[in-house]
Formats: C-alpha cells, sequence, structure tokens
C-alpha cells in the first residue's frame, strides 16, 4: 500500500462500467467512492443517472451523491470545493479517494483548478432564473453585449453557461472571460493516478443502446412523470439533457416511445463520445479495457509497476 498513490482517478464514458471497477477497487484497498457526475448529485433523478443503488452504495462508501434538488444550481468549482473537503476527511481517516466518474470538468476543477470567480448573491441568481424562463434570447443577446468572448465560445440556447456569464458579470462588473484569464489554484495537491476505461467502440454503442432500454424497463417513465408531479420542468440545467428531455417529450404527447428512446440513445451516444474526446486530450491517463473481466486487477497491478 505504501506505493499506491494519495488518490486514484477511474473515469471513462458512460456505461463503460466505472461504478462496478470503483466498487471493486473500494473494497480491495479500502477506499471510499467520490463520484464525479454532473447528475448524480440531484435527488429523485435515480434511474435516468445510472445512480448506484442502494446495495451498491452499501458495499462501498459513496459521497457527492443525491444531495441537492433538480432546481438547484451546482458547477464544476463548487464540486471541486466540495470533493477537496471529502478527500480531506477520508485521507485523514487513513482510507484511500477513488475519485469515479465521467463528468471531465469536475475531474479538471479538483486537480487542476478554475480562475477564481466572484460569490454569486442569491437574489441574482433567482432573478436571472426568472428572467430565463421568460426569455434566453434575450439573455443570450445581453450576455454578447457585456461578455461576446465567452458569449462566442457558447450556444446561444445554452442555459447553464449563458446564466453563468451573465451572474458573474453583474456579481463582479467583469465579464467572466477575464476572469478566466486568472492563473488558477488547484483546490487540492495531492498526489493522483488517473486510469481511464476504454471500450471497442461498437461494443460501447451496444451497451449504451441495451441500458437505454433497461432504463425504459425499469421505470424511467415513472420517474420523469414523478419529477414533473414534484414541479420540476424539462427546462431546468438538471433536467434539459438526454433521458429525461425525451421522456418528458413523450409525456407530453410531442413524440412516440419509439422515438424518444431512439433519440435518448442517440443522445447518449454523442454524450460519450464527447467525454473520450474530452479525457483523451489529458495525457495524464493510462487506458485499461473495459471489457476485461479483471478490470480492477489490471489498474491495481499497473500500479504496482510505477
Amino acid at each position: 500500500m505504501a506505493s499506491f498513490p494519495d488518490i486514484l482517478v477511474i473515469a471513462g464514458p458512460t456505461a463503460s462500467g466505472k461504478t462496478s471497477v470503483g466498487i471493486e477497487l473500494a473494497q480491495r484497498i479500502d477506499g471510499e467512492i467520490i463520484s464525479a457526475d454532473a447528475r448524480q448529485i440531484y435527488r429523485f433523478m435515480d434511474i435516468g443517472t445510472a445512480k448506484p443503488t442502494a446495495e451498491e452504495r452499501a458495499a462501498a462508501r459513496h459521497h457527492l451523491i443525491d444531495f441537492i434538488n433538480p432546481d438547484k444550481g451546482y458547477s464544476a468549482g463548487q464540486f471541486a470545493e466540495d470533493a477537496s473537503a471529502v478527500i480531506g476527511d477520508i485521507l485523514r481517516r487513513g482510507k484511500v479517494p477513488l475519485v469515479v466518474g465521467g463528468a471531465g470538468l469536475y475531474i479538471r476543477a479538483l486537480f487542476d483548478g478554475f480562475s477564481p470567480m466572484p460569490k454569486i448573491p442569491i437574489e441574482i441568481r433567482a432573478r436571472l432564473q426568472e428572467e430565463r424562463r421568460d426569455c434566453l434570447p434575450a439573455l443570450y443577446k445581453r450576455l454578447c453585449e457585456v461578455d461576446p468572448e465567452w458569449a462566442a465560445k457558447i450556444h446561444p440556447t445554452d442555459t447553464q453557461r449563458i446564466l453563468r456569464g451573465l451572474e458573474v458579470y453583474e456579481a463582479s462588473g467583469k465579464p467572466l472571460s477575464e476572469h478566466q484569464k486568472v492563473t488558477p489554484t488547484p483546490p487540492i495537491r495531492h498526489k493522483a493516478s488517473y486510469f481511464g476505461l476504454h471500450w471497442d467502440r461498437e461494443t460501447l454503442y451496444d451497451r449504451i443502446n441495451a441500458r437505454a432500454c433497461l432504463m425504459l424497463e425499469n421505470g424511467l417513465i415513472e420517474e420523469t412523470a414523478s419529477l414533473r408531479d414534484r414541479g420540476y420542468t424539462p427546462d431546468l440545467n438538471a433536467l434539459n439533457a438526454f433521458g429525461y428531455r425525451e421522456i418528458f417529450q413523450y409525456l407530453n404527447g410531442k413524440t412516440t416511445l419509439d422515438r424518444a428512446l431512439a433519440d435518448l440513445q442517440q443522445g447518449t451516444r454523442r454524450y460519450a463520445k464527447r467525454q473520450m474526446t474530452f479525457f483523451r486530450r489529458d495525457k495524464r491517463f493510462r487506458w485499461v479495457d473495459g471489457s476485461d473481466d479483471n478490470v480492477a486487477t489490471a489498474i491495481l497491478q499497473n500500479l504496482e509497476t510505477c
């Protein structure tokens, strides 16, 4: 154990088996899992986010899952702060932190840091959220005026990033793009080893398609209806993504179930492709075959040879 890094990072595309590998590793090296998933943070969203089950969470302790409501904002910077505090606690207790997930920005924020940003007063955030419901294009136009550099980098319908640009500007009087030019300070400086789970593309896509079907069988429609009954709408950032977005369309009579399933599968495949592109750029990652029945063993053996 003395040769092990302080922190182990397990990443890869959606449906690559990160959850099971992370749990096995946690059991074998006395570790605890910090989830680096941008949607598993939300309550009431279990099936559509492929959240670890109660049995899986009982098999290994998980952190940063299921702790905020879908109408609350959460950023990569906030994750970095929360995760660094959790990691510090895990290390103090003599255990190994495992950062497991597919949110590349979350992982980058934790280990590389983001440029310092201003605290956003709650009244600014609430007002912009209200304005967003009335007219998102007007907000994007305003962003183009106050921060054209940031606006040029994002899509005119990217609600989260439009609001982020405006709230930073209103809170500080300075464009987000200017804040980003300040050298970042990583919130955590412990030694980490990075592993990615690689799959043959067609096999991964088959896994994605099968998992989408399983989500429907396990109650994704009912879960989405429950979210709607709680007052959560598909324009929320947490829900305006593949999975819930398509099922909301179906529940609202705007598409068929077959079409919703096909769109869910396609959206997930595209997301997996973006994830792989993101992680491949990070040369710290060592890649292991996700289809290997002994992935955890391969990772541990790789660590021993470092």
